[in-house]
């Protein structure tokens, strides 16, 4: 607070210096939600729609500094100074190469910090970002809206954050009571959030089904050039700060090279999920299938409908270069150009854009497969979520089949290395867990905790029951930091029903508690107990296994999942379904199977229930019990 108030003071003293500056969003979306609680629907409306302008336009500029900072510093060309243009061969070539990644870093930081001031101006917290998310400003602006009777403003604020809320009862109710007021017409009703491409594509579908082909066609291809722009865009935004996705960086150590894959590998995986970023759209489950693709689908036979062959056998072409083998399409193709005559339909090309994009696609996915598989990972697509074998994978990524030679010559005899090099190793796994096989039995540590069932009773091996792991005290400090800390969807992308859409879950991480602490939104006590009994159940494990080899975080995640009191009718979903952690579980033949997409490199799995709830049946109502429990 104290370096925003020195910005506004600033700015009395030098305005031309500072009236640039953007305010920063998180800012102006405090001062409209306290401008909410006391009434001033004026003030709402003036912060709370700055502030989705200033956090548009700090994406914007972003995007635009890094697009603008690739362009002038390619690494295609020659680095001043140095006659050879490729790293590796040496370490001046490795020089040059370094030199133009600190010239982009700093065209990019001068940009960014010229357009928006300060990096950590705009930054803002993990529920800031939420909030933005959930589009919850829109719920305070229809209220806001209202009060001043401007039913249009109302109306469509309450239906974009509806849109991304179809869940939500109350502005439900609202949508249908605007519905029956006078004055409100049917397109008030619109999303203030809609993409430009995705707009224009629904556009599109809309005259299409009208059979209107020419409007169709127009608003398609319109949807085409902002699909293009919205993906540089949305890739330019991947390249921002590494995500350490929790505090999994504290016991981070790798080299230059190490950390530059490990960061880059997330790059592209970013970036090949623009696609589905791109093709969805609030109030639609999942993305639209075969997004891009579809584009050239409906404008072929729009531009066939209008009697435009040459542009009709353009689409076709270019639909072609995604599904070489599809029968409808390669009909269509043969039928446009015996209507338009075969030597003249020979001479049109597909678009070279999308040849491009595909090209870059193949090529990040390339990448991706190639670091994976180096590191004894499978490729997992990004887009399609399927795990795909080397031998399928360019096969399904690739209709050019010079492409497909070209790539299957230059990596082939590396994967045979690979694959060797992962056997190898699964090997050298399976003989040490013999070597390292656990006995149970060993000492607890501590008097209060005691074995409630062991291995036999729990039919299976490796594994424990244990109770009195933590005193009642610690219980309830546990259980308040959940209540002050724990955010809806932690862990899950801010998905509040990962599990069981009849229940809400909420988690806070070791580190997200710390940061809490020192920020004083709860006690650094509680944080600390968070931590020391994570290790507590560490060592207990180890020692009740007799372990000879020390065991290894993979995450402490302390979580609090609640029944939805109006999904409770009827329910026979389970609240977490029987699951394997470390394994895929082949229950017709008894065998877990080690490999991906199972958390391989976990070996135990431990779970702490701090149990100070008790349940009353007849209402499922959950209420304080006074005597807290816990085991692992």
């Amino acid at each position: 607070m104290e370096l925003r108030y020195a910005l506004l003071f600033l700015s009395l003293l030098a305005p031309s210096c500072a009236a640039h500056i953007l305010e920063p969003y998180d800012f102006l979306f405090d001062t409209a939600v306290e401008a909410y609680y006391k009434g001033e629907w004026l003030t709402v409306i003036l912060n709370m729609e700055k502030a989705l302008r200033n956090k548009a336009t700090v994406r914007s500029v972003k995007a635009q500094c890094r697009l603008s900072c690739a362009n002038q510093t390619a690494f295609g060309d020659r680095p001043s100074g140095m006659d050879a243009p490729l790293p590796g061969a040496g370490s001046v070539e490795d020089l040059g190469f370094f030199q133009k990644i600190l010239k982009r870093a700093d065209c990019v930081n001068s940009c960014e910090t010229d357009k928006l001031g300060t990096r950590t101006l705009h930054e803002v917290t993990e529920d800031v970002a939420l909030e933005f998310k959930k589009r919850t400003p829109y719920n305070y602006l229809q209220v806001a809206y209202f009060k001043i009777n401007m039913l249009d403003k109302a109306v469509a604020a309450a239906h974009t954050f509806f849109l991304a809320n179809p869940d939500h009862m109350e502005m439900k109710q609202n949508l249908d009571y605007y519905r029956m007021m006078a004055g409100v017409q049917p397109e008030d009703f619109k999303d203030l959030e809609a993409k430009p491409h995705m707009a224009e594509f629904l556009q599109g579908k809309s005259y299409y089904s009208d059979d209107s082909f020419g409007l169709a066609a127009n608003h398609f291809e319109v949807a085409v050039d902002e699909y293009f722009t919205a993906d540089k865009e949305c890739k330019a935004m991947c390249e921002g700060a590494y995500n350490y996705d929790g505090y999994n960086y504290m016991e981070y150590s790798a080299d230059l090279f190490q950390t530059m894959t490990d960061h880059y590998m997330q790059v592209l995986n970013c970036k090949q999920h623009c696609a589905v970023e791109l093709a969805s759209t609030a109030g639609k489950d999942k993305p639209f299938e075969d997004f891009l693709p579809s584009h050239f689908n409906y404008l072929q036979f729009s531009y066939y409908n209008s009697e435009k062959y040459e542009q009709a056998i353009e689409c076709t072409k270019t639909f072609l270069l995604f599904h070489p083998g599809d029968e409808v399409m390669n009909q269509n193709l043969a039928y446009y150009s015996a209507v338009l005559g075969e030597d003249k339909a020979r001479d049109i090309a597909a678009r070279q854009v999308v040849k491009l994009h595909i090209q870059q696609s193949i090529l990040e996915k390339e990448l991706l497969y190639f670091g994976y598989e180096a590191f004894g990972i499978t490729f997992v697509d990004p887009v399609s979520e399927q795990v795909i074998p080397y031998r399928s994978l360019f096969a399904y990524l690739m209709a050019d089949r010079e492409t497909t030679a070209r790539i299957t010559e230059e990596i082939g005899n590396l994967m045979k290395e690979i694959e060797t090099l992962v056997e190898e190793k699964k090997k050298d796994s399976s003989d040490m867990a013999m070597v390292i096989a656990p006995q149970e039995g060993g000492a607890l540590l501590h008097d209060d905790i005691k074995v409630t069932m062991t291995a036999n009773q729990l039919n299976g091996s490796q594994r424990v029951l244990l109770d009195g792991v933590i005193s009642e005290d610690e219980c309830r400090e546990l259980h308040s930091l959940s209540n002050a800390a724990a955010l809806k969807g932690d862990g899950y992308s801010g998905r509040p029903s990962p599990h069981s859409p009849s229940e809400m879950f909420q988690g806070v991480t070791v580190l997200k508690a710390v940061k809490l602490g020192q920020e004083g939104m709860v006690p650094l006590k509680s944080a600390r107990l968070f931590f020391d009994l994570s290790e507590k159940v560490k060592k207990v494990v180890e020692s009740y296994f007799r372990l000879d080899a020390p065991l290894y975080f993979s995450y402490s995640h302390l979580v609090c999942r609640s029944a939805i009191d109006e999904k409770q009718k009827d329910r026979e979903d389970l609240s977490h379904p029987v699951h394997v952690d470390n394994c895929l579980l082949v229950s017709e033949l008894n065998e877990c199977i080690k490999e991906p997409p199972a958390y391989t490199h976990r070996d135990f799995s431990s779970l702490t229930a701090v149990h100070c709830v008790t349940l009353h049946v007849d209402r499922l109502k959950i209420t304080l019990n006074r005597n807290c429990q816990s085991w692992v």
